[in-house]
């Protein structure tokens, strides 16, 4: 009896039982609509299966380093930024820019490529100045062989007016595949009794000075200390005056450039050149003005504080300038020097005294 109902029912239900088991592979070819569809399955193993056909497009499109990293056999990229990355882990945030340190010594030389401007340019030398200067001790002995024959004539004003004006100019930039450029530069300071009306307000003495300069960068440092540049030179200085006014000198010299941060430091060394005794008009010159002279600036918001020494060891002479430059307006700053010692200007390179000089300095 169990068994004849058994094949009856097997009979009723052999046509739903066919039409499930041809509606089977339908349903398992269609896709998932989307998760929601996965979750209503019951069955452990057919919900995990309808998740993995969902995940299946995504997974062809894995990166083979998030691949090996899912199954042990790889290790995960070493930069953020790397091909395989993420886009959301790659960093847009722009890289700041290394800070650019000015170098006044590489600017005023054109050390540097991005410093370079060419040749025959015009370009300042040493500073550009008009100033009115103060003295202890005006200079009258060598204009004392004159005064014989202008008994009347009177004496030097303590006060003059000073100026100095210069430029420098490239005439071979990196010959022959080098890196020395060739300078040639000229200065000239004057000192004008221009107050001394009973005298006819003279220039006192006029200095002459053209140099040729071959300069070499230089890029070592030393305790923090930056080398800058080499040059060697040759410098004429003459006053163009005649019989006992007469001063001149020739020299060659070796410089050097130390730099670090806003502070420079210039040193040089020379050695003068030989004159016929009869044409030597200042054969002690060295023993007053020395064989060399060193030279500190300091840049501080606008402001320049420079110091200049030179001093001869064996005679115990020499002197020392310092200068303050500030902003005024532009281009154009107030200037003050002070001067003390030997060799203010050329016809008093045997005479001491101190100065105090205030006025202005072109920049440029």
């Amino acid at each position: 009896m169990i068994v004849k109902n058994t094949m009856n029912i097997a009979r009723t239900t052999s046509p739903l039982c066919l039409l499930l088991v041809a509606a089977c592979p339908a349903i398992a070819l269609s896709a998932p609509a989307g998760l929601g569809d996965c979750a209503a399955i019951a069955a452990n193993d057919q919900r995990l299966a309808c998740f993995d056909q969902l995940a299946a497009p995504y997974r062809s499109q894995a990166s083979p380093d998030a691949a090996a990293v899912k199954s042990g056999d790889g290790e995960p990229p070493s930069q953020v930024g790397s091909s395989h990355a993420p886009a959301s882990l790659v960093s847009t945030a722009p890289v700041p820019a290394r800070p650019v340190i000015k170098s006044a010594l590489a600017e005023h030389w054109e050390l540097g490529p991005e410093h370079k401007r060419g040749t025959f340019q015009f370009r300042p030398h040493q500073a550009n100045y008009l100033i009115t200067t103060f003295t202890d001790t005006p200079n009258d002995a060598p204009y004392q062989p004159f005064r014989r024959f202008l008994s009347s004539s009177p004496g030097f004003s303590h006060n003059e007016l000073s100026y100095q004006i210069g430029f420098k100019m490239k005439v071979l930039e990196e010959p022959l595949q080098s890196s020395t450029d060739l300078w040639v530069s000229y200065t000239q300071r004057s000192f004008w009794q221009a107050r001394n009306r009973d005298a006819s307000s003279p220039f006192r003495e006029t200095n002459y000075e053209p140099e040729v300069m071959a300069v070499t960068p230089l890029n070592f440092s030393f305790l923090g200390v930056r080398a800058r540049f080499i040059n060697l030179g040759w410098v004429h200085q003459s006053n163009g005056q005649a019989s006992t006014l007469s001063r001149s000198w020739n020299r060659v010299y070796a410089q050097m450039g130390l730099e670090k941060g806003n502070f420079s430091l210039v040193g040089r060394v020379w050695r003068r050149l030989g004159e016929p005794v009869a044409e030597d008009d200042n054969r002690d010159i060295t023993d007053y003005l020395g064989r060399g002279d060193l030279t500190g600036t300091y840049l501080w918001r606008g402001h320049e504080f420079s110091l200049m020494t030179r001093y001869n060891p064996r005679t115990r002479k020499g002197a020392a300038q310092g200068g303050w430059a500030f902003p005024v307006a532009g281009k154009v700053k107030g200037y003050v020097q002070l001067f003390s010692g030997y060799g203010h200007s050329l016809i008093d390179y045997n005479h001491k005294q101190n100065t105090l000089g205030l006025g202005f300095l072109a920049t440029y």
